[in-house]
């Protein structure tokens, strides 16, 4: 195949850049267990609860009698962050893409499915409809980086953004970040000198999950919501990611309502 530069893993992205960017195996392991920690939390102080609609499940199975029997249950919460983690335990699992490597099923996103809603509407269209605007996007960025290291994208695209905002990134309050990896996700931090106060305040992809296709209209309902919580009107969030290939995307949002 042509362009065989592309065809790169994204587990083994991840141990490229822990190893181009030194994200030791411990930090990465430390990364993890506070989004688990601030996942748990959020979960226990229900700030979760205005994102998500519950849904109704309908599971047939075979029971131990060998007969078809239906599950009814109703999932309301995200399953992933997990309360009996704890460092120890991650500092037992074994590297998964690498051979000496320090890439962990522990310290990589979850496979999940998810679901998100966004509506994204222009000005004159929000009059028109009367609806009552949440946050406007400010300005929207993507940049290419070598498909061998995809998960810096962000170092890329996050100035690109903000440049075209017309904002210092001292005035993001708020920033989620797609957290594929925690070698990727310190590499982004340490590299443009981001406050990590600021990132993925409630847990990250780690603890909650990736579902492919849906991190965008997730996290940004994550920080539409959380800006509402902490009564963030004209204040400035951002929400970027990594995207296999090469690519970082970044979007800039000011809160409104």
């Amino acid at each position: 195949a042509g362009h065989e530069d592309y065809y790169w893993g994204m587990g083994n992205t991840a141990e490229a850049v822990a190893n181009e960017f030194k994200i030791s195996r411990e930090d990465q392991d430390a990364f993890a267990y506070s989004s688990h920690m601030k996942a748990l939390k959020a979960q226990a102080e229900d700030r979760f609860q205005d994102q998500i609609v519950p849904i109704e499940v309908h599971q047939t199975y075979v029971n131990e009698s060998g007969k078809k029997a239906t599950k009814n249950y109703t999932v309301y919460k995200d399953e992933g962050p997990r309360k009996g983690t704890n460092l120890e335990a991650l500092a037992k699992l074994r590297a998964v893409f690498a051979q000496g490597g320090s890439v962990t099923a522990g310290n990589s996103s979850q496979m999940s499915d998810g679901a998100a809603f966004v509506m994204v509407v222009s000005e004159n269209l929000m009059k028109e409809l009367k609806l009552s605007p949440i946050a406007r996007l400010i300005s929207y960025a993507v940049a290419g980086v070598e498909p061998r290291i995809m998960g810096i994208g962000p170092v890329k695209a996050i100035p690109k953004a903000l440049k075209q905002a017309g904002i210092q990134q001292s005035e993001l309050e708020l920033i989620e970040l797609n957290e594929a990896f925690a070698s990727q996700s310190l590499a982004v931090i340490r590299e443009l000198d981001l406050n990590p106060e600021l990132i993925n305040v409630n847990g990250g992809a780690i603890a909650l999950g990736h579902p492919l296709g849906c991190t965008g209209a997730k996290l940004s309902v994550q920080l539409f919501d959380e800006m509402r919580k902490r009564k963030m009107a004209s204040k400035f969030g951002a929400v970027t990611m990594c995207v296999g290939t090469g690519q970082g995307a970044c979007g800039i949002f000011e809160f409104l309502n």
